[in-house]
């Protein structure tokens, strides 16, 4: 191994220890082991399988799980985390900086499952299409919402024109974005420094976002307080055992080129993957208010039990992510942790292969994992394919007292959502668009999906919200969650880098 790349990987901050790089055919780094993972790991999600049992997996199935980027099946387990988005200014150079200095250092779904192969800091990067054209790409990926980029989509995501996006996600000037993970804030600076440095003049900085799973018994939860992630689906050739109740879904639905993606592309692009990235600010202490103002009100229900209980019936968890339809009026916090039981339900009775079509006193059919997630509502089993792996993140601190006590917002957080698939149109806008922005889904007419829904700023009607009068209705006068835009990109494999990008 060159001395140079030695040097390269200890100042980027990633090395830990002597690095054996991987050669461009893609064989995986060797580093110094690592003392604790980078990921997180709290009881309510999904484990994620033990490195022998997801190359067991992948084995059955054909995959090279040493080729995929890591952050693709990983989903919601980073620590802390920094987005780096940037545009390349000289393309020969960023070229031979991508082969020299950046391959080495990407890290691949193997490593990250397996504490002694991990870097001190994780290295994923993807490309929008202007960057793939930068870098001299022609090929068609045929995904028209990647060729298009999410700005020219806004629309489609009802979001209330791009006036709150973040102004460098307007346009397609955004060539890819760097995902750099750890488990500290230094060890992402010192990461950033050095690469910034490595790349020099070939690239420049067009915007950044830092962001933190949230502190203490917080960890794993959402700006809002709910446990996140526990919903992402099993991938076919990653887990050999899902938990009761995840979706299992082929590879192909997540991976492009694998089984399961019935769409042409250039061979190139096996094992890449889509990446659907979202800045979503959260009005907490606005969420918050309302919740109180609106207390579900039942015998035996002080005012603070009816607001937590309106807020799970929105979501369709408690914050601990014991599910409604199996706790509908108290939280259930041993269910909440237990990732082989906080999925295991269909949103119909035992036995039954549809749900219930007038029914919503255990779940409403507007709640946002139900919307996003309809199970039984579609019919059992479960075959649509409108599947994504969530790999977000929160950003931004927690909520000040004063915020609290004045019920305002007044220091941005949010959610840096990122989703991937292996065609957006069936996957995250899908989602978005078709089910949460559709007050007309499910059963003739439910409401928008109260989290996540949009009506390009205008009132959103939901219905159901109150167990004690299913027909009553909710109009919702605040977006309590704003979209700061984002950007489609494509997460190449790890040979596909080395072979086609920086050729």
């Amino acid at each position: 191994m060159r001395l140079s790349t030695i040097n390269t990987l200890i100042s980027l901050g990633l090395c830990a220890g002597f690095v054996s790089a991987r050669s461009v055919s893609g064989i995986e780094s060797r580093v110094q082991k690592r003392a604790a993972s980078i990921l997180i790991n709290p009881p309510a999600l999904p484990a994620l399988p033990s490195i022998g049992e997801a190359h067991a997996a992948a084995s059955n199935a054909g995959l090279n799980l040493s080729d995929v980027q890591g952050d693709i099946l990983v989903g919601m387990k980073k620590n802390k985390e920094l987005f780096f988005f940037f545009d390349i200014a000289d393309a020969s150079g960023f070229k031979a900086k991508l082969k020299s200095d950046i391959l080495p250092l990407v890290t691949s779904t193997s490593q990250l499952l397996d504490t002694s192969t991990q870097l001190v800091t994780a290295l994923n990067i993807a490309f929008s299409q202007t960057g793939l054209a930068a870098l001299g790409i022609t090929d068609n990926l045929n995904d028209f919402l990647f060729t298009q980029g999410q700005f020219a989509n806004a629309a489609n995501l009802s979001d209330p024109g791009t006036g709150n996006w973040v102004p460098q996600f307007k346009g397609t000037n955004i060539h890819g974005v760097i995902l750099l993970a750890s488990d500290t804030v230094d060890n992402l600076n010192a990461a950033l420094a050095g690469l910034q440095s490595a790349l020099g003049n070939s690239i420049q900085e067009i915007y950044s976002l830092q962001a933190a799973a949230r502190p203490g018994a917080e960890q794993g939860h959402e700006h809002f307080g709910f446990m996140d992630g526990i919903s992402n689906p099993s991938v076919d050739g990653f887990q050999l055992s899902p938990h009761p109740g995840q979706a299992v879904v082929p590879p192909g639905e997540i991976l492009v080129g694998e089984m399961g993606d019935n769409v042409t592309r250039p061979a190139w692009a096996k094992d890449g993957s889509f990446l659907a990235f979202r800045q979503l600010q959260q009005l907490v202490p606005e969420f918050n208010k309302f919740l109180a103002d609106n207390a579900i009100k039942a015998p035996g229900l002080t005012e603070q039990q009816g607001s937590d209980l309106l807020g799970a019936r929105m979501v369709g968890r408690w914050k601990s992510g014991a599910p409604v339809f199996l706790s509908p009026l108290v939280d259930n916090p041993a269910l909440g942790a237990d990732n082989n039981q906080n999925n295991n339900f269909t949103f119909a009775e035992p036995g039954q292969t549809r749900s219930n079509a007038t029914d919503q006193t255990k779940c409403p059919f507007s709640a946002h994992i139900r919307k996003t997630r309809p199970r039984a509502d579609l019919g059992l089993p479960e075959t649509n394919n409108h599947h994504i792996v969530r790999g977000g993140i929160p950003y931004g601190p927690e909520v000040t007292p004063d915020e609290a006590s004045s019920n305002t917002t007044t220091t941005e957080r949010g959610l840096a959502f990122v989703g991937y698939q292996s065609n957006i149109n069936n996957g995250f806008q899908f989602l978005q668009k078709t089910w949460a922005n559709n007050p007309k889904f499910l059963h003739g007419g439910v409401g928008f999906d109260p989290i996540i829904g949009a009506n390009q700023g205008n009132p959103r009607v939901v219905n159901g919200l109150d167990p004690n009068d299913q027909s009553a209705s909710l109009t919702l006068m605040t977006d309590f969650i704003v979209s700061r835009g984002g950007e489609y990109f494509f997460s190449p494999s790890i040979s596909a880098i080395a072979n086609t990008l920086s050729v």
